[in-house]
Order: C-alpha cells, then structure tokens, then sequence
C-alpha cells in the first residue's frame, strides 16, 4: 500500500510512522517574549517529531488501540500524556488515550490534583485507590531501598486494571536517560549487557508496554513541564531516597553531557546497532564453531588494528560552539 499523509503523519497499513511536521508560524520582530514563544514552539515540535519517529520505528501505535496512559503525577508522565493528546489529533489512526493513576496512600498525596487537572483536559480516566505505601513502609527497613518491591506491586495492579478498562497497549514515561542509565545499572551492578527496550511483552505475557518518551531527552521534558505549567506531585517513596544508585548513574550521565554534548544520543543510537559477533555471549553467537573459510568478511575482525574513532570535536553530534 502506498503511504498516506495526514497532518504531517504517515502511515502504511495502519501503522503510524513518519515524523512530526508543522508549518512555521510567522513571528514577531524578536522581543525578548517573542523569543521565549519561538524557542517553546520548537521544543514542542522537536517532542512531537521524537515521540512521532519512536511510535513509528517500533510500531507502538495501531489501529484501535486502546492505550492505558501510567499517569504517576511526575513531569514524564504528564508530558507523556500531554504529546499523544496532540499526537492523537493528527494521527492518520484511531486510537483511544485513557489515564490512569494509582494512587498509593502516600501520607499527604494531593488526590484532588489529578482528577481536576484531567476533567480539565476532558480525558478519560481512572483513579486505583491501593494503598501499597504502607506494604513497603512495612516490609523494607528504613534506608533500604524500596524500588524493587513497590515496583513489582505496581505492576501488578497496573496489568490487572488494563485487564478490567480493555487497554491494548500500557504507555510508561521513561524516557531516554532512563533508558541509558538502566543499561549502566544492568553493567555496573547486575552483570549484564541488558537496558529499557522502548516496547516489550509484559512479564505475564498478556500485555503490550510501549515507552513512547524513549527518544526524548529528560532535559526537554523538564523544559516542557515549566512551559505548560503541570501540577507536579513528588513522590514520597523513591523520590526521598536521595542515594538511589539510579540517582548516582543519572547524575554521571549528567555529568557526561554537560562536558561532551551528544554524548548520550550516540549512546542511545549505539543500543540500537548491537554487533553480537564483537561481544563475547556466546548464545547470540557461535564462537564455538568459528572456522576460517578464506572468503574476505566486512563483519571480521581487524584484529592488529588499531581502531580510530573521531575526535569529539569532529562528530556532528558532539560539535562545541564558542560564542
């Protein structure tokens, strides 16, 4: 089927794919004001391309879904939700947006926030009242980390409410940095080359999860909640826990970008160019029953040479400019 255009959205077969495109406004003489709005409407448009360009390379919207948006009151999520809404009017698909919160009876969790801020919206949602705060309060000594069990209870509930409101897909913020700082957490501590795919099966095999943020930097998110203002709920449980080593993973890569600017897009890009045969799992290949067959091979190893990468200076993503 040829591809169709719709709103700047393409599509085959009823998969979205193509990339966010909007017509230039014509601005203003550039006041100071006018500035601000120009570089807000890029952002906008460089979400939405992202966002866009990831449902598309890993098809994770279809016709007719039914998408579960996790609304957890953070800036990820809400930013989530606030891209598929515009998204949705654009798409060359139908697809429907429900939100859901659980709300875990975390002492002084704000419960009217959420419910004002989505019959603003006039978007379908549920609230899960479930009080897993004092399950973990009650089964992790203080200063443990409390991650890992209030994770696994929240997927739970999460599964069966999508179950119970017919979702097709579960929509999860993670975004880019997540994704990168999950891979260095899997290296440094759990000895495995192993990160945050942008869409999988879920663990009980019934449910699709899709992370439509996975190519959207989390500065640009935190850009995107000071511009539309969203009504940010803290997190009690995990964001407390100050010496998390996902903070201190995060805080390298940081630390990386601020010094070598695009540092984490060629990471990113670098997840999706895995070389099975130059890393050592022999299950994803056969070291074993390697034979030397005389035929010339681009993918063999040019093993007395000295491997050139270019200077940081020298790679378009990574390029410093002084003013």
């Amino acid at each position: 089927m040829p591809w169709r255009r719709q709103g700047g959205v393409e599509c085959e077969n009823g998969r979205m794919s193509a990339v966010w495109t909007e017509q230039e406004p014509s601005f203003l003489p550039a006041t100071a004001e006018r500035k601000i709005e120009r570089e807000n409407h890029k952002l906008e448009k460089r979400l939405c391309r992202l966002v866009g360009q990831a449902i598309g390379d890993y098809n994770m919207v279809e016709e007719g879904d039914k998408i579960m948006v996790c609304l957890s009151g953070g800036k990820d999520s809400y930013a989530m939700l606030d891209i598929l809404l515009k998204m949705r009017q654009r798409a060359p698909v139908d697809f429907q947006l429900v939100a859901v919160n659980l709300d875990q009876k975390q002492p002084g969790f704000p419960e009217h926030i959420l419910p004002e801020y989505l019959k603003a919206l006039g978007v379908p949602f549920h609230i899960e009242e479930q009080d897993t705060y004092s399950i973990v309060k009650d089964k992790i000594p203080a200063g443990k980390t409390m991650c890992s069990l209030c994770s696994r209870l929240r997927r739970g509930i999460l599964y069966r409410v999508a179950d119970e409101l017919g979702a097709t897909k579960i929509a999860l913020g993670h975004h880019r940095d997540d994704m990168l700082a999950t891979l260095f957490l899997n290296m440094f501590f759990g000895g495995k080359l192993k990160g945050m795919p942008p869409k999988l099966v879920s663990d009980d095999g019934k449910h699709m999860v899709i992370r439509p943020l996975a190519y959207v930097a989390e500065k640009d998110l935190v850009r995107w909640a000071e511009v539309r203002e969203f009504p940010i709920i803290p997190c009690t449980l995990c964001g407390s826990q100050e010496n998390l080593q996902r903070k201190q993973v995060g805080l390298m890569l940081k630390e990386w970008e601020r010094k070598f600017p695009g540092r984490l897009d060629n990471m990113l890009h670098a997840m999706q160019n895995v070389v099975p045969s130059h890393l050592a799992d022999g299950t994803l290949h056969d070291f074993k029953g390697l034979t030397a067959t005389g035929v010339a091979s681009d993918d063999g190893d040019k093993a007395f040479d000295h491997e050139d990468f270019p200077a940081p200076g020298l790679l378009p993503a990574l390029q410093v400019i002084k003013l």
